[in-house]
This record gives structure tokens, C-alpha cells and sequence, in this order.
């Protein structure tokens, strides 16, 4: 098995599997995982009306040089992997990127047919800048430039289709062991949840697994047809290299 520590940051956009994925890898014996670490910086800068922001920018750490050097410093737990849940559009411009060449850097894609009908059911507007797509074909072109390869890229549908051999491709691609803990796990919340799980987590809290695969119900409104068209560019240049 391989030695050494594991840092790794899973970069997505939001109304994924972000979540149901953190419950994989949380459930490894060697694993610590860290919701959305720059969440609180991203709603202090950029004043969005998420359900309670207030209490997120109260509570977290909205210092973007203090994340990074918690990102990139020892894991805690004395555990071996540092699997960073992270949402593409929170690392605003700002923030230097060299700590990326630090980090493991994965993508989790989803159709975004898929991600607009889903976000609408809490934002019915949702602007191309809220559902991640540009920022992670940047990060992933970033990463790309730096490292000279490839990173890996997982799509949701492959994931709920078939986890065990996704999640085995995945950590072979990352070089660690897969564990079968990674296919389920408790119900119910968890001490390294955001403190905006409340808002969010109800479904994934109800779960014990990734949940079958179901297509898609409702369509996306004619009024975001351009938004749409748009992720769909920045989501093919990924998907094209999606592991499989």
C-alpha cells in the first residue's frame, strides 16, 4: 500500500454528489474530510444571499491565507488522507492558486441539465456564476498547466451507476487503497459537517449509500437556455476525460 500523506481536494459545482462523496470518504478509516472550507470567505466577499450566511461568516475562517495553510498543512487526526470537499465558485480570483501544485486536485462533473434543475429548487435564477462550471474548466486548465497531466474527472451519473468501480478508479488514480466502507455509511450527521448542513444535508443526512441512478424530472426553462448552453461547453471539455 502506498505511504505518505494524501491531500485531496475534490473541486465541484453545487447540486452534485458533492456531499453523498464526502460520506465516502469520511467512512474510510484513514481519511479526515473538510466541507467547503472557503464558503464563509466566499459569502463575505461576495454578499450572496445564501440561507444563513450571517452564522457561516460568524463561525468560519474567512482568511483566505488561513485556509490555505490548513489545506495544505498536516492532516488533522494524525490521519493519513485529507479529502477536501470543495465548491469551484468559492475560490474566488484573489486567491493564489500555487497551493493547488500542493494538493491532489479531482473534478466532479454532473450533466448540467441536471445541476439547473436541481438548483432551482432553491434559487430560481440561478446566474452562470452560481453553478461552478467556468471556475472548474479554470482550476482544471490551472492544474493542467502546472502539473502537465491530466487530472482525475468523475462524472455523477457514473458514480450512481456503478460507485464501487468508479470509487475504484478513483483511488487508483489518486494511488490509495479502496476500501469497501466507501459504498455506505451511518445515517445521519456528522461533527465535520458545515454549520449550513441544516439548510442543505437533509437528504444526504436520510442516506446510508449513493442512491441509484434516476433520470432526470422537469426540464430546463427556456429562460436559462443560454445559461445552460453554456455550462454544457465547460462541462463536455471535461467530461471528455472522465474516468470510466
Amino acid at each position: 500500500m502506498p505511504r505518505g500523506i494524501v491531500r485531496i481536494a475534490m473541486w465541484s459545482g453545487p447540486r452534485n454528489i458533492s456531499t453523498a462523496m464526502m460520506r465516502s470518504w469520511g467512512n474510510r478509516p484513514d481519511t479526515f474530510v473538510i466541507d467547503e472550507p472557503f464558503y464563509a470567505y466566499y459569502l463575505e466577499r461576495t454578499d450572496a444571499a445564501h440561507p444563513g450566511a450571517e452564522e457561516v461568516i460568524a463561525t468560519g475562517e474567512t482568511n483566505w491565507r488561513k485556509i490555505v495553510a490548513k489545506l495544505t498543512g498536516p492532516v488533522p487526526n494524525g490521519m493519513r488522507i485529507f479529502y477536501q470537499k470543495q465548491m469551484t465558485h468559492h475560490l474566488l480570483p484573489e486567491i493564489d492558486r500555487k497551493w493547488l501544485r500542493e494538493v491532489t486536485n479531482c473534478f466532479l462533473i454532473r450533466d448540467p441539465a441536471d445541476v439547473i434543475v436541481s438548483y432551482m429548487k432553491k434559487n430560481n435564477e440561478p446566474a452562470l456564476e452560481d453553478l461552478g462550471f467556468v471556475q472548474q474548466a479554470e482550476i482544471f486548465d490551472f492544474v493542467q498547466r502546472e502539473t502537465g497531466s491530466i487530472a482525475p474527472v468523475i462524472d455523477a451519473e457514473d458514480v450512481l451507476r456503478a460507485p464501487k468501480r468508479l470509487l475504484e478508479l478513483l483511488c487508483d488514480a489518486v494511488d490509495v487503497e479502496f476500501f469497501p466502507t466507501m459504498l455506505s455509511w451511518p445515517r445521519g450527521p456528522r461533527t465535520t459537517d458545515g454549520i449550513w448542513a441544516k439548510y442543505w444535508y437533509a437528504e444526504v443526512e436520510n442516506s446510508s449509500s449513493f442512491r441509484p441512478y434516476q433520470p432526470r424530472v422537469g426540464k430546463v426553462p427556456e429562460r436559462l437556455r443560454g445559461v445552460y448552453q453554456q455550462c454544457q461547453e465547460f462541462y463536455e471539455k471535461l467530461y471528455q476525460h472522465r474516468l470510466h
